[in-house]
C-alpha cells in the first residue's frame, strides 16, 4: 500500500533549533540555580519561540510560549523591585 502523502518541512527550522537549544541552556542553567541567569534565557527562549509560533501560524506555541514569557518576567521585575 501506497501513500501520496509527503512530510512536509515547515519553514525556519534553523531558528526553531537555536531557540530549542537556547532551551536546553536555560534548563542546563536552572538545574545549577544559576539565578538569575537561567530566567533570562529561559525569557529570550520562550519569547524567540512565540516567533516561531507567528511564523508557522500556530497558536497553541504562540499561547503556551507567550504566557511562559510572561511569567518570567514578571518573575524578574519581581526580583529587581525587591
Amino acid at each position: 500500500m501506497t501513500s501520496n502523502t509527503e512530510i512536509q518541512v515547515k519553514p525556519y527550522q534553523p531558528l526553531a533549533w537555536v531557540f530549542t537549544a537556547s532551551l536546553i541552556g536555560a534548563a542546563i542553567l536552572a538545574a545549577f540555580n544559576i539565578y538569575p541567569w537561567y530566567s533570562y534565557a529561559f525569557t529570550v527562549s520562550n519569547l524567540g519561540w512565540v516567533v516561531i509560533g507567528i511564523l508557522w501560524r500556530e497558536k497553541s506555541l504562540i499561547v503556551l510560549n507567550a504566557g511562559l514569557t510572561v511569567i518570567y518576567i514578571v518573575g524578574l521585575a519581581s526580583d529587581w523591585i525587591n
